[in-house]
């Protein structure tokens, strides 16, 4: 009797004739650069480092394509963006200790958003290695150390043998169910010496699936089936699996209306009369989520934006689909399903049935209406006009990202994104500079499409540096600056709690002067000319600057009492 597992794959004879001759001169390297494209990879990202020398030597001669960014966070933010944009694990090339450690933020962006980096760091010399103090330059006593509280999982390698699995299994890792950073981290010596191992052929690391409990779901939709008043709060999970249409499915035959969170945005169309868009922040909403008697959350924690500051309070019961166990009923009870958003919502939309409710659409509108109301009463019209004349001026199909700033926090709750897996913000982790050096992530990933990237200029300095990525790959990405002068929600937050700011007033330099110094195109635009202005940079090739010089106000918050 033959089992699955007894089946051995035998080697081709072109496979055994390139082991047992393999090309010249290889090193530990090249290992790493086989194994990720035999593995599927196509485009890596990173900045060379001295311990990592023998990694971007063996770039030379793959056929991998490599984007080089100035600041190790920024290639972090690009890789990124690639996951999320391709639903792919995106390879991240970072050498030891400084390198390495000026990741860390994006890592943790990436880890909040389920972005899927592959991050590969090379370490010192294996001599130096079991915390000892030998003073070899970059030198950590325990480097892994400051990445397990940040990525998904970590992959040591000691010798070059183990290079091909450590990568493979890192892959899995960061492809199974939530997605997420992983980290390799290599010796330079591992790297550097040359290698008799055969060149990497073999490159299947399939993720595992993470399937629904079928008690679970069965329960789950009886539940939903009976319910009277039932809602569905859509996370970033959802957008992740791939899963926004299925989502629909089991909207429309639940009758249930549908509110993304903002890392979930695009997960319901914006339009369809079941869309509650994504008014998280505010009370008439929470208030109307409040009161459905059976409340389904997918792909979502119901972290601290989803819930309104923690101000939401189910009074129904609630059914929690997710894949991180450790956000499962971490805030409050449910019954958790523990699943891949996609294979749970296919799980309901086979076992629910069919509900009549006329008046859902009509309570949709109804909360919607009363937001509305709410924000016209604050004169918020300049707010408001710019993301409109932004929504008019960016394809349909065009990705954008946005930054840690006043219009990123209103385009959150008030922006289309007119699809799924198009609108990116960092509010996973809430880190500046994200904008832009993911934007060119995802121009990469896709160049059929022009990339918005919005920044306050506060996040904008942490980028400029690369402007010259942007050139030097003449990337199709248009960087809208919101110019205000500071730190402009800071400036708000300390004036609302102290009186006055500090720390929030920025010198700043002539953003169209030092764009137009990299070579990239600027322009300086007004809230009025700013439609126009954004349409003629988007419709042109490669990248381009608008500076936006403009104060705005966040609408008042409904958490605080």
């Amino acid at each position: 009797m033959t089992h699955d597992h007894d089946l051995v794959l035998k080697p081709t004879a072109a496979q055994t004739e390139a082991a047992l001759n393999p090309p010249p001169g290889r090193v530990g390297g090249d290992l790493v650069v086989e194994t990720l494209a035999a593995l599927g990879a196509t485009t890596v990202f990173g900045l060379p480092g001295q311990h990592a020398l023998g990694v971007f030597d063996a770039l030379r001669r793959s056929d991998l394509r490599y984007i080089g960014l100035r600041v190790e966070n920024n290639a972090g933010f690009a890789a990124d963006a690639y996951g999320r944009i391709t639903g792919e694990a995106a390879p991240l090339l970072l050498s030891t200790g400084p390198g390495a450690l000026t990741s860390l933020a994006a890592l943790q962006e990436a880890a909040a958003a389920s972005a899927p980096v592959l991050a590969i760091s090379s370490q010192i010399p294996t001599a130096g290695l079991g915390g000892g103090r030998h003073g070899y330059l970059h030198e950590l006593p325990d480097q892994q150390a400051s990445f397990r509280g940040v990525v998904k999982s970590v992959h040591p390698v000691r010798t070059q043998s183990q290079i091909p699995s450590a990568i493979a299994d890192a892959w899995k890792s960061a492809l199974t169910a939530p997605h997420g950073p992983v980290w390799v981290e290599i010796p330079q010596d591992v790297l550097t010496a040359e290698t008799p191992i055969p060149v990497v052929t073999g490159g299947d690391a399939f993720p595992e699936e993470l399937p629904p409990r079928p008690e679970l779901t069965a329960l789950a939709a009886h539940l939903l089936s009976n319910a009277e008043r039932p809602a569905i709060i859509a996370g970033g999970g959802v957008v992740r699996a791939d899963a926004s249409g299925k989502l629909r499915a089991l909207a429309e035959r639940l009758q249930a209306p549908v509110v993304t969170t903002y890392g979930g945005k695009g997960a319901f169309p914006w339009t369809h009369p079941l869309s509650l868009q994504s008014w998280l922040e505010d009370r008439h909403m929470t208030d109307f989520l409040e009161d459905a008697d059976v409340l389904l959350v997918v792909g979502s924690g119901l972290g601290e934006l989803s819930s309104n500051y923690h101000t939401f309070k189910p009074r129904g019961r609630v059914i929690q689909v997710e894949a991180d166990l450790g956000k499962l009923e971490s805030n409050h009870p449910a019954l958790g399903i523990h699943a891949d958003a996609r294979l749970a919502l296919q799980a309901l939309l086979e076992t629910v049935r069919e509900r009549q409710d006329e008046s859902a659409g009509e309570r949709v509108r109804v909360v919607l209406d009363r937001v509305a109301a709410r924000l016209s009463a604050q004169e918020l019209t300049l707010e408001q006009g710019l993301l409109a004349s932004i929504r008019r001026s960016l394809p349909s199909r065009s990705p954008s990202f946005w930054d840690m700033t006043i219009l990123s926090y209103w385009a959150w709750s008030a922006f289309d994104p007119r699809g799924a897996n198009t609108m990116h913000s960092a509010q996973g982790a809430g880190g500046l500079g994200y904008a832009f050096p993911a934007a060119l992530g995802a121009a990469v990933a896709d160049p059929t499409h022009p990339v918005l990237a919005v920044s306050g200029d506060g996040g904008a300095l942490y980028g400029i540096a690369e402007l010259a990525t942007a050139r030097q790959y003449d990337l199709n990405v248009t960087w809208l600056i919101v110019d205000d002068g500071g730190y402009g929600i800071l400036r708000e937050y300390m004036t609302d709690a102290y009186g006055e700011p500090t720390g929030t007033e920025l010198t700043r330099p002539d953003y169209v002067a030092l764009a137009e110094s990299f070579g990239v195109p600027g322009m300086r635009t007004t809230p009025e000319t700013l439609e126009a202005d954004l349409a003629k940079a988007l419709g042109e090739p490669g990248p381009s600057v608008v500076v936006l010089p403009v104060g705005l106000r966040m609408f008042a918050a409904t958490h605080l009492g």
